[in-house]
């Protein structure tokens, strides 16, 4: 169960920085996505939180934040335009590959 709890908190863990962008593009809005933001940052600490119970804390760290930045690197790349250069994909596959390692060596 510790192991879907992080995975929640990794995609809470997105929500933030989306918010940001949108609060960012959407002036009218601004409150609200702020708002969003902010309580994205909580559920992802807490269920970070429920996580570490159970899972080595530096394992949980780098899942938590890889799940984050391969998340918000595609949020951007699908629906803000963001660079999908072979570059970036290729770090970003070596960052998966280090999160998937974590997982199978744990």
């Amino acid at each position: 169960m510790a192991w879907l709890w992080l995975v929640i908190a990794g995609l809470f863990e997105i929500g933030w920085p989306l918010g940001f962008k949108l609060a960012s593009l959407h002036a009218r809005y601004f409150a609200v996505f702020i708002a969003l933001s902010v309580l994205s940052m909580a559920l992802s600490g807490y269920f970070l939180y429920i996580a570490q119970r159970s899972i080595p804390i530096g394992t949980a760290y780098v899942i938590w934040t890889g799940i984050g930045a391969i998340g918000t690197v595609l949020i951007g790349i699908l629906f803000f335009h963001d660079s999908a250069n072979i570059f970036r994909l290729l770090f970003l596959t070596l960052i998966l590959i280090g999160v998937v390692g974590l997982k199978l060596i744990h």
